[in-house]
């Protein structure tokens, strides 16, 4: 494997977003009251210092900005604007009500440090498609591009003590989250579909994967892994929480080696615990992988599948089960999102349509060697 170049991900006009976010916050009830106070016309609050983050996601945008208020003064913000309807989404559907009813949910139910929500905006007139503010969190978050595995980024150049600081606050996040909040607390991020939480998870990716190849080449790799997951389902799936879904360090916001903020609630839902370990484990392991394919160490200590279910079993008493199963479940997971960002490439002229629909799986080494029983 190789690093790519950084697909496409959006058609809008970060200025003409940054306009239209104005106008947006001039009509807040906030920001009308204050223009009325004394009789004196204020001017309203407006828009500054927005970018978009190096590492903003393929799914829903992000746009941080800061928003100058003549009353309360300066105070740092990030949108998180559905996607780009124009831009050949990743995923069929986006739920911005669902994700803000969830940060909501976990920062009330749990101690885990989830950014303030501001506002929600659910009518897509006023910059083309749901959206939600929420308080900007400070600090550093281990990049995607290029990859926190690579040499010069920060978290490569930390020391194996402060690697590991991270890694066990990192577990700790996802343990937190299993055991404080309760499935019945969140029965509105129940999948659709008769059966287990698992098995409507995995009908869910299946009919995900339907529609990326809708009238397109379809992954005899994919279609083989969703066979091995039907040949190896658990015998026992275990209890049912509220998984954080998008479970990776690239996810959290760290001051120093702690986390100070966590992120993309997107795909969150009802599962078994496993969900967000095999996650937080693969995800890890696909930079890695990325990394050593290019000639570089990497961080192969980091994150190791033993560990990980060591410290999640100490601090839950929750022994991790049928890893190996939802370990190759993530990575099938994400060979369906990179078919989908590669079929946008292809929308976009960036790349042709191959005759082999498996070569556009950046990780298909790893998921062949999982089916074949010899990666781990």
């Amino acid at each position: 494997m190789s690093a790519a170049p950084r697909p496409r991900t959006t058609t809008r006009d970060p200025e003409e977003l940054t306009r239209r976010l104005s106008a947006w916050l001039a009509t807040l009830p906030q920001a009308l009251d204050s223009a009325r106070t004394g009789g004196t016309p204020i001017p309203a609050p407006r828009v500054t210092a927005a970018t978009v983050p190096a590492s903003n996601g393929m799914s829903s945008e992000t746009l941080l900005f800061d928003i100058d208020h003549p009353d309360l003064g300066v105070r740092s913000c990030a949108l998180r604007l559905a996607a780009d309807p124009a831009a050949y989404t990743i995923f069929p559907r986006y739920d911005m009500p669902r994700q803000y009813r969830t940060m909501e949910l976990v920062a009330d139910r749990t101690d885990l440090p989830v950014p303030r929500t501001l506002w929600l905006e659910e009518d897509p007139a006023h910059l083309g498609a749901p959206f939600f503010v929420m308080a900007r969190a400070t600090g550093r978050v281990p990049p995607d591009v290029m990859p926190y595995t690579y040499e010069g980024s920060w978290l490569h150049d930390a020391t194996d003590a402060e690697r590991d600081r991270l890694e066990a606050a990192s577990v700790s996040v996802l343990a937190r989250l299993h055991d404080q909040l309760p499935a019945t607390s969140a029965e509105f991020l129940a999948l659709p579909g008769a059966g287990t939480p698992l098995r409507r998870h995995v009908d869910a990716q299946h009919a995900y994967y339907t529609w990326v190849v809708d009238g397109l080449p379809r992954s005899p790799l994919i279609e083989r892994g969703f066979a091995w997951l039907a040949d190896h389902w658990p015998e026992d799936p275990g209890g049912t929480v509220l998984t954080w879904g998008d479970a990776r360090i690239g996810n959290i916001v760290y001051d120093g080696f702690e986390p100070t903020a966590v992120l993309d609630w997107e795909m969150a839902a009802l599962g078994p615990r496993e969900l967000d370990l095999g996650w937080m484990i693969y995800l890890h392991r696909f930079f890695q992988d990325l990394t050593e394919s290019s000639g570089q160490p990497g961080l192969p200590d980091l994150l190791r599948r033993d560990r990980v279910e060591s410290r999640y079993a100490h601090l839950t008493g929750h022994q991790p089960r049928a890893m190996e199963f939802h370990t190759l479940y993530a990575a099938l997971r994400h060979a369906i999102v990179m078919l989908r960002v590669a079929y946008r490439q292809v929308h976009f002229g960036e790349q042709s349509v191959p005759a082999d629909a498996d070569g556009l799986i950046l990780h298909r080494d790893t998921l062949e060697a999982m089916l074949a029983g010899r990666y781990w």
